[in-house]
């Protein structure tokens, strides 16, 4: 059903995640003009506070976390906040949270900020109280269960009571800008489509690096690993964005068909083609940092890094490795893309003493979004000893491209995506069980073959065995 909500329901209002990315967005959409005028959100959580006591917890985590130049509605957006204590565990408070939400005019957009462990009870007090009727539809936070088995028992939990068609499954990184660019990189320019494809592409990196390591999240990462936290999710949905064919539209079905035909193209991955680690003491920024061991507090064979070289078995795509590499504690935090291109199959220069560079297309998702796309050029000189070529790169930095346009969280597209109903940046079930079944796959191989993680200093790219692993291909990952 088509609507826009007038309602909006934040499960888990008083969370990390509503502080840092939810409140500050949605005030930002109050800011732009661009949520309802209608619209009522309301808050709940375990937290005993009532709805003057939400409002200040509110403009604390505004003024905390939401850059000066865009706090000029603060006051308006407070005005449509409320809140209702709530033990989702039983289903005693849900009728008391039904009388708070009310009878919305055109219909109810709830957002689950919770512990997995709570979506099923959420979802049984949701029905109980009326809060789950066809005017009403879910949007999930990560993590979706722990392996394929725990994510079907979930997605069959909530399509209890929420079809397909009204289930949101939130990628937060398909709510950034660049990724988004990648789209109208590829499908909106002739000169790259027709290139994209086994014939030209010689290998794709994918890097997702973080400086940071455990930060408050101790339990949570010691069961996930960076295999479940990043590559499960993220990365696999970036690969598909990068692999898909042209969908024949841009709408939500066209775009997830398009991506569940990758994911369920991946190859099953060998042992050999896979690399874990865990970071021991070392230095980030000059800064001394504690191994992972000593921040758990106990010794532990969980993965802070994982590299894999992965394969789409398709036309397009054959014999093209894929390089997925993620981590904590490495020496900078980045997210990109690359996309190495062959070398010209003859170069009329070497004659002349000319050295070629292979085209390279590097895709900056964060911290700065930026397209850099390097090109072989002519050295200014008279040539008497030679012609001499180098890579000059062109560089497009997104926040200079279009000066005056806010840099905007990820969430405030994807929260009014979820108000309005727009499921295109959202991930269908076929797709999230895709992605755990070839995970699952991975970690079974792990287990079968007794692979321990490999340790790392924490301020480098990981173990040596990861840079061996793209070596050995004659690929050199991009630092």
């Amino acid at each position: 059903m088509n609507f826009t909500a007038d309602r909006l329901l934040l499960f888990g209002a008083t969370g990390d995640l509503a502080q840092r990315m939810l409140l500050p967005s949605l005030c930002a959409l109050e800011a732009d003009g661009l949520l309802n005028p209608d619209l009522k959100i309301i808050g709940t959580a375990r937290s005993d506070l009532d709805d003057a006591g939400f409002r200040n917890f509110a403009r604390e985590a505004l003024e905390k976390f939401m850059p000066d130049d865009r706090r000029g509605s603060v006051a308006q957006f407070l005005n449509r906040l409320s809140y209702q204590p709530l033990d989702a565990t039983t289903l005693d408070g849900f009728n008391d949270l039904a009388e708070k939400v009310g009878e919305p005019k055109d219909g109810l957009a709830i957002f689950l900020s919770t512990a997995p462990s709570l979506f099923k009870p959420t979802i049984e007090g949701l029905q109980h109280s009326g809060l789950a009727g066809e005017n009403v539809r879910i949007g999930l936070e990560k993590p979706l269960g722990t392996d394929l088995e725990t994510s079907c028992e979930i997605n069959d939990a909530v399509a209890a009571a929420f079809p397909e068609d009204r289930t949101f499954r939130i990628d937060h990184y398909l709510g950034k800008e660049t990724v988004q660019n990648l789209l109208a990189l590829r499908f909106a320019n002739i000169m790259f489509e027709p290139l994209w494809n086994a014939a030209h592409i010689d290998h794709v990196q994918i890097t997702v690096a973080e400086t940071v390591g455990l930060e408050g999240r101790v339990a949570f990462y010691d069961d996930a690993g960076a295999i479940r936290d990043m590559v499960q999710n993220h990365m696999l949905q970036l690969l598909a964005l990068v692999a898909m064919e042209p969908p024949s539209n841009f709408d939500a079905t066209a775009i997830r068909d398009e991506k569940v035909k990758v994911l369920r193209a991946l190859r099953h991955v060998e042992d050999s083609e896979t690399v874990t680690g865990q970071y021991r003491s070392g230095a980030i920024n000059g800064d001394a940092v504690p191994g992972y061991d000593d921040e758990l507090g106990k010794d532990s064979d969980t993965e802070t890094f994982v590299a894999i070289k992965a394969h789409v078995d398709n036309w397009r795509w054959k014999g093209v490795p894929f390089y997925l590499r993620t981590g904590k504690r490495l020496p900078r935090r980045v997210t990109e893309i690359v996309v190495q291109f062959r070398c010209v199959p003859h170069s009329i220069f070497a004659d002349k003493g000319a050295k070629m560079t292979p085209n390279r297309l590097v895709i900056g998702i964060q911290p700065e979004e930026n397209v850099s796309f390097t090109l072989m050029a002519k050295q200014p000189g008279l040539d008497r000893e030679g012609i001499r070529l180098r890579e000059v790169p062109l560089d497009i930095a997104m926040p200079d491209a279009f000066i005056g346009q806010h840099r905007r969280i990820a969430y405030e597209r994807l929260l009014l995506d979820l108000i309005e109903g727009d499921q295109t940046l959202f991930v269908r079930r076929d797709e999230v069980e895709a992605q755990w079944e070839w995970v699952d796959a991975i970690r079974a191989t792990w287990s079968a073959q007794g692979m321990e993680p490999k340790t790392y200093t924490a301020g480098s790219w990981g173990p040596s065995a990861a840079i061996a692993l793209a070596e050995r291909d004659g690929v050199t990952w991009n630092e």
